[in-house]
């Protein structure tokens, strides 16, 4: 006969079952304390115990901790597939990393904000496949389309300049990797959620928001920093210079605005040196907006037996409550 597969439902609570050692120890050394009190005070004769009794006593409760702790771990059985099928829409968020988003016009930084803004708009998730694009002079997936939000979240958390090879900024070649690389083109409901500073280098941006565009992709742009300049932190400290003159670091507005404008129903949002709810822009923009199956999947579903144990553990509870030392 073949023994059922058991899966435990929280198997970090499978180290409660250690309590019942604790539990046997801490019995042992209660009984040893009232023998020797009750011999202390009333002499050798005064001790007398079931010995089956007292262990009866004792396999009860440790009996009942280990059941207890059993329970808690929540044993299932029975493993049953049912398909699910998910609507949403696929959302890459391509994020610059050139250090000039290690600029402090945004505190702490415009790229420790970015992040911030992106986490907040992960905890609300919910059907959506969403995917991670670190780019500067090259562009990296550092998390590509899932529904796993807590890898896409730690993926997130590793951003910073070095997560690409070259420093720069090459945003029209950043979207041209994503819709080759990233998106499935059976897909129809696609966005990118494009957050820099906006200054690109010769990588004809707009042109490859067009194509974008032409293949149905959505570019909302959401550009940071200030307009006016801030200074770019130097790898080795201080500030960036460029022949004895501080690099500063400039929003590219109108660059980006016509990022946005170039691809199919593209947004550009100016966040400058300010906030945004970027969870709500998403609710409003993307999750708002029309879906389709992303993912057909099967779920696993197990019966929980963990009732088993927790009447087993009451049980002799119950009937321990009822045997009495002395016979």
């Amino acid at each position: 006969m073949r023994l059922p597969t058991v899966h435990w439902g929280s198997p970090g609570w499978a180290h409660a079952m250690w309590a019942a050692l604790v539990v046997v120890l801490l019995l042992a050394w209660m009984w040893r304390q009232r023998r020797r009190d009750a011999v202390r005070f009333a002499g050798a004769g005064a001790w007398r115990v079931s010995a089956w009794r007292r262990w009866t006593r004792t396999a009860m409760v440790v009996g009942a901790t280990g059941a207890m702790g059993v329970a808690l771990a929540r044993p299932q059985t029975d493993p049953r597939e049912r398909d699910v099928s998910v609507r949403g829409r696929d959302v890459v968020f391509l994020v610059d990393v050139s250090r000039s988003m290690l600029a402090t016009d945004l505190a702490p930084s415009r790229l420790e904000r970015a992040k911030l803004w992106i986490k907040d708009v992960a905890a609300g998730l919910a059907g959506d496949r969403v995917a991670l694009v670190a780019f500067a002079g090259a562009s990296v997936v550092a998390c590509p389309l899932t529904l796993d939000y807590g890898f896409f979240t730690m993926a997130l958390d590793e951003l910073s300049p070095r997560s690409v090879p070259r420093g720069g900024t090459l945003i029209g070649d950043a979207i041209r990797k994503t819709i080759a690389q990233v998106f499935d083109p059976a897909a129809r409901h696609r966005d990118i959620i494009l957050i820099t500073d906006g200054e690109d280098q010769e990588s004809f941006p707009v042109e490859a928001a067009g194509e974008a565009g032409k293949q149905g992709v959505r570019i909302i742009a959401i550009g940071v920093g200030s307009e006016t300049g801030a200074a770019v932190p130097a790898e080795a400290g201080g500030t960036m210079r460029e022949a004895g003159t501080e690099v500063r670091s400039r929003q590219d507005a109108a660059g980006l605005a016509k990022i946005a404008a170039a691809s199919a129903g593209g947004v550009y949002l100016n966040v400058g040196t300010g906030t945004i709810d970027l969870d709500r822009v998403y609710a409003d923009l993307v999750a708002a907006s029309e879906k389709s199956e992303v993912k057909a999947s099967a779920s696993v579903e197990y019966a929980e037996r963990f009732p088993w144990f927790l009447a087993i553990a009451l049980a002799m509870l119950f009937v321990e409550g009822f045997i009495r030392d002395r016979a």
